[in-house]
């Protein structure tokens, strides 16, 4: 298997209609879109898609990764929490004529819906072609290579593969992290001193290779 891919909470964000629907929960990014097509008209969908493109960790017990549930106080029974009303695959209070209850794995268990994992912490850097001059602020993963981040960057500078990338006068090592090629974190320190990180944004250089064969 490889590497996971990751997300930030910006880009689940942009998938947030019926026919392009994203949720992350319990650090798991899912499309829910052949969900939402499934079970197209159902009622059931309406809190799914009240959360489109958010996080909705909220609605599961992270040591059991199910649903929250709770002991009905009139009735001692356990059930299902779900405070924005019951979804897909939930099963109802009681028995009722009009439930299937041989569902199969429900969604939220189901790995054919998960698309990548949820970013612990992003960050934000610049990206500054020395050759042109051009400059690109972008946000990434912080558990992303560079080879990773190079491949956000593909868009801006299709040629990105035919620099090399530098940090403080080091060449970085593509197959690490930012942190692994010691290009710190200093957010936190930032905000303890209450300074603008956008003032202090680490800087990537990339020096052309003098061929463009690389695309």
């Amino acid at each position: 298997m490889g590497r996971p891919k990751y997300f930030t909470p910006a880009e689940v964000a942009a998938h947030n209609t019926a026919d392009d629907l994203w949720v992350s929960f319990l650090g798991k990014v899912c499309d829910l879109t052949p969900l939402m097509n499934q079970y197209e008209g159902d009622a059931l969908l309406l809190p799914i898609m009240e959360c489109a493109g958010k996080d909705i960790s909220y609605w599961f017990d992270p040591k059991t990764k199910d649903v929250l549930k709770y002991v009905d106080p009139q009735t001692s029974c356990v059930r299902y929490y779900t405070p924005r009303g019951r979804f897909v695959h939930v099963p109802p209070a009681g028995p009722r004529s009009d439930w299937a209850s041989d569902i199969g794995e429900p969604w939220w268990r189901d790995r054919s819906y998960e698309v990548g994992l949820l970013s612990v912490k992003t960050r934000w850097i610049r990206i500054i072609n020395t050759l042109t001059s051009q400059e690109q602020r972008l946000e990434v993963c912080s558990e992303e290579t560079l080879d990773e981040i190079l491949q956000r960057y593909l868009p801006y500078n299709c040629h990105a593969r035919s620099y090399t990338w530098k940090h403080a006068g080091a060449s970085l090592d593509m197959s690490k992290t930012l942190g692994g090629n010691n290009v710190l974190d200093d957010d936190p320190e930032l905000e303890q001193l209450r300074l603008d990180r956008d003032l202090f944004t680490p800087a990537i250089l990339l020096y052309f290779n003098d061929d463009l064969t690389e695309g």
